[in-house]
């Protein structure tokens, strides 16, 4: 694959993991493919279900202005906060180097940055960590959990991670979530989802007060090992913080495209 030919697949991944747990969250959420823009949004407390992003390949200044203006339109639209997704990849080149701009002046401001990755890697043998013991989600209880070590690790109030998660049979069901428990407490977890062919991590989160010992590496490897030996999938996907992104090459992830989040001008 080329270099944009994985950027386009990361975008695309998103479209597709978003519209499941978009869906699963609310039936009547805003899920639409419009020209150059992908609106998967849940208007819920959860920011990272509140999402767009821009979809055209090699666009010039000129649209990608044109797009930005009207994701904001859309976000002002909405109750709830969320972001806009930007693979910078994607954009032309005379779209890159003035992009920051081009977001303020459609009104909207940077909030973070990440990588989009994947990787040919499955199937992944079970990990084990002589800290840990993993268990899947498949209670409210164990949901909960898994809600508010996201919201703790992305410094988001408990009740939005809860928002996002809880009442979900997805989640307990269909979604190959998993905790990674240190003397009976929840400290980390992953999950991985089915999404066109793709083996999808999301929302991986250690605990503040336990990272930096590897168990965020521990818990993907266990939800990737459980996920592809249940799908049969060979290929990965994932989109990573800052924060996160040195942990996924060292299990066979490679990064691709620059992943730029923008939320409202406040």
């Amino acid at each position: 694959m080329t270099d944009r030919t994985e950027s386009i697949e990361s975008m695309r991944q998103l479209a597709a993991a978003w519209r499941t747990m978009v869906l699963d969250r609310d039936a009547d959420a805003d899920v639409r493919d419009l020209p150059g823009i992908a609106v998967r949004w849940a208007d819920c407390r959860f920011a990272f279900w509140n999402c767009v992003t821009l979809t055209d390949v090699g666009a010039d200044a000129a649209l990608v202005e044109e797009r930005l203006t009207g994701a904001a339109e859309i976000m002002r639209s909405k109750a709830r906060p969320g972001f806009l997704w930007l693979f910078e990849d994607l954009l032309g080149e005379d779209a890159r180097e003035g992009v920051r701009a081009t977001a303020e002046r459609a009104g909207l401001e940077f909030a973070f940055s990440g990588t989009g990755m994947a990787g040919d890697l499955l199937p992944v043998a079970e990990p084990s960590h002589p800290d840990l013991v993993f268990v899947r989600v498949t209670t409210e209880e164990r949901l909960r959990e898994y809600a508010d070590l996201n919201s703790r690790a992305y410094g988001f109030p408990l009740e939005d991670g809860r928002d996002g998660l809880l009442g979900s049979a997805l989640w307990k069901q269909g979604v190959y979530a998993y905790l990674g428990l240190r003397d009976g407490v929840p400290v980390t977890c992953a999950a991985t989802v089915e999404a066109e062919g793709r083996l999808f991590v999301a929302l991986v989160a250690t605990h503040p007060d336990w990272q930096r010992r590897g168990y965020g590496e521990a818990v993907t490897r266990k939800a990737l090992h459980e996920g592809g030996r249940a799908t049969g999938l060979t290929r990965a996907t994932l989109h990573a913080t800052e924060a996160g992104a040195p942990v996924y090459p060292r299990i066979g992830f490679r990064p691709n495209s620059p992943v730029h989040f923008y939320g409202l001008k406040g």
